[in-house]
């Protein structure tokens, strides 16, 4: 068998935050097999977030949620033919799509690092990574196949502009998450807008049309509804961010903005935003758990609005150096 596959089909459905994780690796893979067409499989929803990427030559949606998308999204996965299908997400359903590509060599995660042990049993290889976090884990499962050299690149699209957004500088946050235990209260974000607006800093809450209903009337705070396009043009015009583990802040990150980034049930070190530009908060007493609870995790409730305002503060103070510092060398 080639080392280099006419075909790679890379498997990652979603979700937003995961999806931007895999990115890099997808890079990789661009640079180490330059004439291989490379196809992404994901959930219609999140195509917004591949548009326009220049490691990808074509994007599959795969759909479950009627018989009839089901079987259109399993015809053009048999239109694909790859030599070479790789599975980032670690799903029993992800497995069983990669499997359905009919591609000779199926690889993704042993049994220790799959979200789902059996889906392991459908690959032909199996990596266990070293790695802590899921960035430098899917980094590793691309160096598995050849992938190992290039810089760590998030290609993002422009988005779209969106409604209306504030001309002087602006925080942004998104306030809801997958996991409603991942989330910051409400109360907080209020509090948290009227200590900006003493700074003339205005905090804008970016939610989906749906969600617009909850925000509404929260005193001191704008609301900005938009699409997965808007977010990304809104957060790219964003001074800085605040974020939960979710894939807005994720896509901050990516994008390099300064923020901050509360946790509580979820670990930072495994899911946390990648890149450096994002300072974490988190309480240091707070227990790891992936239960999806439906309140709010109590380490959240105890990340105050005063404490994430100076942590703002200081990272907001601190790009601000650094950006006047690159400016007088780019002087002399």
């Amino acid at each position: 068998m080639s080392d280099r596959p006419e075909s790679i089909a890379v498997i990652r459905l979603g979700a937003m935050g995961d999806i931007l994780h895999v990115l890099p690796s997808v890079a990789r893979l661009r640079r180490a097999f330059p004439e291989s067409r490379i196809t992404w499989i994901v959930a219609p929803k999140w195509t917004p977030l591949l548009e326009g990427n220049p490691s990808i030559d074509q994007v599959v949606p795969f759909s479950r949620k009627l018989w009839s998308d089901l079987r259109r999204s399993i015809a053009g996965l048999r239109r694909i033919h790859p030599g070479l299908a790789i599975d980032f997400q670690g799903l029993i359903q992800s497995s069983v799509v990669a499997r359905l590509t009919g591609a000779p060599r199926v690889v993704g995660f042993g049994r220790s690092a799959a979200r789902e042990p059996m889906a392991s049993r459908f690959y032909g290889q199996r990596i266990e990574p070293l790695a802590i976090h899921i960035v430098d884990r899917n980094l590793e499962l691309a160096a598995a196949v050849g992938a190992v050299e290039g810089p760590i690149e998030f290609p993002i699209p422009a988005g779209t502009p969106e409604g209306n957004l504030p001309y002087e500088p602006f925080v942004m946050a998104s306030p809801f998450a997958g996991w409603v235990s991942k989330q910051w209260p409400l109360e907080h974000y209020a509090k948290l807008a009227e200590l900006l607006k003493e700074k003339r800093v205005p905090l804008v809450l970016n939610v989906a049309p749906h969600q617009a209903s909850l925000v509404t009337g929260l005193p001191h705070v704008e609301v900005h509804t938009s699409t997965l396009a808007g977010l990304i043009d809104a957060t790219r015009r964003a001074t800085a961010v605040i974020g939960l583990d979710s894939g807005p802040l994720h896509l901050a990150a990516a994008l390099g903005k300064p923020g901050v980034g509360l946790y509580g049930p979820t670990d930072p070190s495994r899911n946390g935003p990648y890149g450096g530009s994002v300072t974490v908060l988190r309480m240091p007493d707070t227990v790891t758990t992936w239960k999806r609870d439906t309140g709010i995790h109590p380490a959240m409730r105890a990340l105050t609005p005063e404490r994430v305002f100076e942590a703002l503060l200081a990272v907001v103070e601190q790009k601000l150096r650094r950006e006047t510092g690159s400016e007088k060398r780019d002087r002399k």
